[in-house]
């Protein structure tokens, strides 16, 4: 009997070990907190934060971040660039993969050619969005940005956090010049809506708003407040032959259902969580979706669909403005998808009985209208508590059951 508990309580241990390791597996990480940790990069994390590329850089995984000292910093900032000028310069030491001290050292063919959130902003020139990553003799690692003729203007100082194929965080020696990237960049109020959005991957969108009578809206509600979801090319691209099917009013409805009529930060969206009007709400027309989020990751959601936000195009008040990876779909326009009805169980065979055709079978499932256009609300209507807020870690939630049952089991 000894032996038995003994045995069970290793195997408790362990399984509940585990299930730890997979908690901890789950959280996302912080580059504001990891930063914070050392204050020679205090300005640096500063204008990480209040530029919004910290709450993007929070949102990616499998990400490096080349910081610079405080003393690199200052030369950048005494330059006078604007906040959305200092915003471009700092995409470009966030690299969109993961090296960390070893990777460094070990660069296939000795250089490599790095992908950054600048370029993922859409505006970045020619290869002005890459840096340029090379291993030097004597243990050096270079790095240059893209498109200023191969300079190396920095260099590998050491490794400041490893999370490995997560987030590395390393400082490099200086700020990478780079003409492109510090180009002057106008204000929000200064540009045209549809021009920002078009700029950032958001051109189809864009093209499909100047065409409507939306857009007037979407300008009338700028100087108040505005915050505007705004679906990927490919997303919307995708999206454009059910589009075409909706009548004039319905495509206006779509249109202004992607925007509401206030300013809403990453950091606000975070912490309301729970329903929202957009600018389609109009009296008994809700129009309405939800806004959730877990840890770093905010979701729209409504009974058709559930948008992620990928990215920030702009945070500054008063307009906001978010990149999403679907089209936000109302139910007001669109009719939810009907679950598949489960196939009946098939009467078993009797032994003795001779093998004979089936007389009764289950009809075939038709194809669902779901996810078709229509002039009148859906003919089902999610209830109320499925539009609540309230999420929870589902794998966190389980391993704690599973080890309880474990102590029970062991007592």
């Amino acid at each position: 009997m000894q032996l038995i508990l003994g045995y069970a309580r290793t195997g408790m241990v362990t399984v509940s070990a585990l299930l730890f390791l997979l908690c901890c597996a789950t959280e996302a990480h912080n580059i504001t907190s990891i930063l914070a940790k050392s204050p020679e990069f205090a300005t640096f994390n500063h204008y990480l934060t209040i530029t919004h590329l910290a709450s993007e850089i929070n949102m990616r995984q499998t990400i490096t971040v080349c910081a610079v000292d405080n003393h690199g910093m200052s030369d950048l900032i005494d330059k006078g660039l604007s906040l959305y000028t200092i915003k471009n310069v700092l995409a470009l030491h966030v690299l969109l993969d993961y090296f960390d001290s070893k990777k460094l050292h070990q660069i296939t063919n000795g250089s490599a050619l790095a992908a950054t959130m600048y370029q993922a902003t859409g505006s970045a020139p020619g290869a002005a969005g890459f840096v340029n990553i090379t291993d030097l003799k004597g243990g050096k690692v270079g790095f240059g940005a893209g498109g200023n003729d191969g300079e190396l203007a920095a260099t590998f100082v050491k490794s400041v956090e490893e999370l490995p194929y997560n987030i590395s965080v390393i400082q490099i020696s200086t700020v990478l010049p780079s003409e492109e990237a510090e180009a002057p960049t106008a204000a929000p109020s200064e540009q045209k809506l549809t021009d920002v959005m078009s700029a950032h991957g958001c051109k189809v969108f864009a093209d499909t708003l100047l065409a409507s009578d939306a857009q007037k809206t979407y300008e009338d509600n700028l100087e108040g407040g505005l915050t505007v979801f705004c679906p990927t090319d490919d997303a919307f691209k995708n999206f454009l032959p059910k589009y075409k099917n909706l009548t004039a009013d319905g495509k206006t409805s779509l249109l202004l259902y992607q925007g509401i009529p206030l300013y809403e930060s990453l950091t606000m969206l975070k912490s309301n969580n729970g329903m929202t009007n957009t600018l389609a709400t109009d009296g008994a027309k809700k129009y309405d979706f939800t806004v959730q989020n877990d840890g770093e990751e905010v979701t729209l959601k409504t009974t058709i669909v559930t948008a992620r936000i990928t990215g920030t195009i702009l945070d500054k008040q008063p307009l906001a403005i978010f990149t999403i990876d679907k089209v936000l779909l109302p139910k007001e326009l669109f009719k939810a998808v009907a679950p598949a009805p489960a196939p009946a169980p098939e009467p078993e065979a009797d032994a003795d009985a001779p093998s004979a055709e089936k007389k009764n079978k289950s009809p075939v499932a038709q194809d669902s209208p779901a996810d078709s256009p229509s002039e009148d609300p859906a003919d089902q209507r999610a209830d109320d508590d499925k539009n609540g807020s309230v999420r929870y870690n589902g794998g966190i939630f389980a391993a704690l059951l599973l080890s309880s049952f474990l102590g029970i089991l062991v007592l």
